[in-house]
């Protein structure tokens, strides 16, 4: 383990990913007794195997039970920290590769990053964006702005209209949308169907964004402040091939990607020009529509799909809200065919789990680790010992 902890000194590391290791490198000392307990037989000779194999040490191999109390936020920053080294290592690509290396890329990330369930959600996306937000119904229009209800049924909607960006947390903007859904299509409607966005017509579709917000003065006099996050996700879904989808959290991670100063989550002008400018000068991005379909389906999102360059594990693209809802739906009914069948029966490791992971009020971070408890549980712990440390470490 000391070898492996030191071996990203002799790689060449871009100016990020030198910071991040450097970074990385005051949380492990802080763990130095812990992770040297810890058995490393894979040893990358690059920045991103690095630190995809101390993400899987953190999570999955670190023995929890012997950290002290005060170690558990810091096991918590260190993994933080190294996802968002990963997720700098893989923009590299994203900012010199050609069109084919891109595609090749998208799809070698498909399965971590429920690329098939995103393509989804843009088909959608793309019959239902004829009609203006005024006259689509609620589960529409939340749909397009990226807010999962539990009225999204997944028989329905087979795919999570949270993909790319969600706004369940932006509350101001959903009273705002299902109040005046009208003003918002009067601002997307300075954004073409077609043809690269001008600066002049983005600046009219914020001016217009803007103006919604300052009128809103129900709970301040002067109104309030126009969130940037849901704007990009409107503008994503309207034109997935010219605009990128943020949240707050993001805005972090694909400034460091893409070598661009932070901007905080008001800041419109320096997402048009600093983000989505750079955006516009990658290889990839001025490729020419393919004529094969499936590449084609990639071109009309490939803004968008930009999110593909983040870090993702395994456990991932199981956080969907639409295998949730489906998965829970399925072992509700499955359980009620066994109680009907047979009365009190010993569960199994993982009826256990599913069980515990099934019950109103465990969060999607807990819910995405069922693979991780399945492996605890299974060498005698119980189910809520292990959820309990997980609240612990990852609340």
């Amino acid at each position: 383990m000391r070898k492996f902890l030191s071996s990203p000194v002799k790689m060449a590391l871009s100016e990020a990913e030198s910071a991040s290791y450097q970074n990385a490198l005051k949380h492990v000392t802080e763990l130095t007794l812990n992770l040297m307990a810890v058995k490393v037989e894979n040893r990358p000779e690059d920045y991103l195997g690095w630190c995809t194999e101390l993400i899987d040490v953190c999570r999955n191999r670190i023995n929890i039970s012997l950290l002290e109390d005060h170690q558990l936020p810091i096991l918590k920053k260190l993994e933080q920290v190294l996802v968002l080294g990963a997720s700098v290592s893989q923009f590299k690509m994203a900012r010199i590769a050609p069109w084919p290396i891109f595609t090749a890329f998208v799809e070698q990330q498909a399965s971590l990053h429920a690329l098939e369930e995103r393509l989804a959600l843009l088909d959608y996306i793309e019959l239902i964006k004829s009609k203006p937000l005024a006259e689509m119904s609620e589960l529409e229009r939340l749909a397009f702005a990226g807010k999962h209800t539990n009225q999204h049924c997944h028989t329905q909607y087979n795919f999570d209209v949270e993909w790319f960006a969600s706004t369940k947390g932006a509350k101001v903007f959903h009273v705002l949308l299902a109040q005046q859904p009208e003003s918002f299509d009067a601002a997307l409607s300075h954004i073409p169907e077609s043809g690269d966005v001008t600066p002049k017509q983005y600046q009219q579709f914020v001016s217009a964004y803007k103006q919604i917000f300052t009128s809103y003065t129900v709970d301040k006099e002067n109104g309030e402040k126009a969130p940037l996050a849901p704007a990009t996700r409107l503008l994503a879904m309207k034109r997935p091939d010219q605009f990128i989808a943020l949240t707050n959290a993001k805005i972090e991670v694909l400034c460091q990607g893409l070598s661009i100063a932070k901007f905080n989550s008001f800041d419109f002008e320096s997402y048009w020009q600093d983000m989505i400018g750079t955006l516009r000068t990658f290889a990839w991005w001025h490729q020419d529509e393919p004529e094969d379909e499936r590449e084609a389906k990639l071109w009309q999102a490939r803004a968008v799909l930009v999110d593909l360059f983040m870090f993702a594990d395994e456990d991932f693209a199981f956080g969907s809200n639409f295998l949730r809802i489906r998965d829970k739906k399925l072992n509700s009914a499955e359980s009620s065919y066994k109680s009907s069948r047979r009365g009190r029966v010993k569960l199994t490791p993982e009826e256990v789990v599913d069980q515990a992971l099934a019950e109103d009020g465990i969060p999607e971070y807990i819910q995405g680790k069922r693979e991780t408890i399945l492996r605890e549980v299974k060498t005698g712990k119980s189910v809520e010992h292990v959820i309990g440390l997980m609240r612990a470490i990852f609340g």
